[in-house]
Parts: C-alpha cells; structure tokens; sequence
C-alpha cells in the first residue's frame, strides 16, 4: 500500500475529528440546514484562495470537462446526498445506530472499488480493514441509545432511519469512487474546489426547495457559532476532504475509506476532556483494536 494515501487518510480522519466537535457545537446553535450550507460556503472561499495562490485562477478552469463531471458527481453524491440522508438518521434512530450503519462505509467503498475501478486487496489488507471496522463497532455499540429514540419513535420512523443511515455510507462510498475518478492525478485541492461547488449548489437548492433560508441568514448574525463554524469548515471541507481525496489518489479507495473511518476512536479523548464524558473500558477495547487494524493496513 502506498504510505502517503495511508497517512494522508490517518490525516484526514484526524482533521474530521475536529470538525466534528466543531460543527456539533454549531449546529446545535444554528441547525443542520446552514451548517450544511455555509460550511460549504467558507470552504469554497478557503479553497478558492488557496488555488488563486497556488495556480493563479480562483476556480480550476484549467481541469478537464470529464473532471468537472465526475467530481460535480462526487460533490452531489458524498456532500449533499450522502450528508442530508445521516442527517435525517440521526433524527430517526439517534447518532450511536447511524454510526454503526454508517461504519459499513469502507466495505461499500471497497465493494465498488472492486465493481468499477478493479482494485483489489491483499489479505493483510482485508484483515486490517476486519480489524478496524471491528473495533469502530465495537466503541460505537457501547453508546448508550437515546431514550426518546428507544421508546417513542415509531417503527415506520425506525426504519427510514436504518435505510438512511444505509443511504448515508453508500453515498460515502459512492462519493470516494466517483472522485477518484474524476481526480486522476491532479492537485487535491483543486478538485476538492470542483466537489465543494457542486456541493454547494445542491445544498443552495436543497434550502430552496425546503425555505430554509431565513435560517440561514440569521444564523450569521451568531458570533460564537460562524467561529466554530470557520474551524470546523477549515478541518473539513477545505482541508480534511482534500486530504480525503488525495487519500483515495494514492492507494485503494476501500483501504482509505477504512483508515478515515476510526473518527469514533479519534473523538473518545477530545470529549472526555471537552465535555467530561467518562470513557468505558469496552471504548478504550475498541480503540486498541482499531488502531491495530489500522497498523495493520500501514503494514499492508
């Protein structure tokens, strides 16, 4: 495997970290629709910027018509498609049974790795991957469920919960392949700009369709939120997702997906400190046995 897409992955998921605690401190002030919009928003700004720097155009105009295609799709199907149906599974059946669901991402990923691109991987490799999703579970089922979830929510809601969840690591999934893709071998960033425009759009019509604006707007009028917002939007859709992408350029998709995945071991320490949640011994279980899969697949 090569060791820059492993440590690029180990990067992203590390910057992922951050915009997580990052974003729940925002959404819970400004909600789930202009998070979704103005981090994208702050992202294509901080991208822009930095190819105007890097390449002297704000918009990589430079990139091939078939990029823009593949990585538009990409844009569509990871950041807004994928993102609105996790969303509404952590409405249904809370965030512990989402994250579970959503951990099959890696594995969907590898999946059409193999369909579409013909990537194939080693047995070290699997059995990092094993390892790693292994332990991810096994942090994430030792969550306690939201009694509002457990007892009164219907099982119709149930269930659109789970298919979403579902929707929510394939459209992970799908969103990796198609930009990997559409990258071929040009520079990260740049073609992260091109995911986070189209992003930025369908999330523009999303709030259209749903009239959400209005929250919008008065969301930029809370300080504290736009400051967590910025943090979360620099870790995430400007650098963690470039990364991502770099990630997926340089080694298999599915072996990326896996690494990027550990975001419920990474966040174990951070929230014990930040919000003095106490860690169990099956979380501290589950870390080790997820960092040894991911040991395992730098190994590979």
């Amino acid at each position: 495997m090569n060791n820059i897409g492993a440590v690029a992955a180990l990067a992203t998921a590390v910057s992922w970290t951050i915009t997580a605690l990052a974003f729940e401190y925002a959404g819970k002030r400004i909600g789930a629709f202009a998070l979704n919009f103005l981090r994208l928003a702050v992202g294509f700004v901080l991208l822009g910027l930095w190819c105007l720097v890097t390449q002297g155009s704000f918009l990589p105009l430079s990139a091939p018509p078939s990029a823009w295609f593949w990585l538009s799709a990409s844009g569509v199907v990871g950041l807004v498609i994928g993102d609105l149906l996790l969303f509404q599974a952590f409405i249904d059946i809370g965030s512990r049974i989402s994250m579970l669901i959503y951990a099959s991402a890696p594995a969907l990923t590898a999946v059409l790795g193999f369909g579409i691109l013909g990537e194939r991987l080693a047995g070290l490799a699997l059995l990092g991957m094993a390892l790693t999703l292994s332990g991810i579970a096994f942090v994430v089922l030792g969550k306690g469920e939201d009694a509002e979830t457990r007892h009164s929510k219907s099982r119709a809601i149930k269930m659109r919960g789970y298919l979403c969840a579902a929707g929510g690591a394939l459209g992970q999934a799908g969103g990796l392949i198609l930009s990997k893709i559409g990258a071929g071998s040009m520079d990260p960033f740049a073609g992260t700009e091109i995911r986070v425009t189209a992003g930025l759009v369908g999330f523009a019509l999303v709030l259209l369709v749903a009239r959400a604006w209005k929250g919008t707007w008065s969301a930029l009028k809370d300080r504290r939120a736009l400051a967590s917002l910025g943090l979360g939007s620099f870790f995430g859709p400007f650098l963690g997702v470039s990364l991502s992408l770099l990630a997926v350029q340089s080694t298999e998709a599915g072996v990326a997906a896996a690494i990027m995945s550990i975001i419920p071991v990474l966040i174990i320490a951070p929230s014990a400190l930040l919000y003095k949640e106490k860690v169990k011994a099956r979380e501290i279980l589950g870390s080790l046995v997820a960092v040894g899969g991911v040991f395992i697949l730098f190994m590979s």
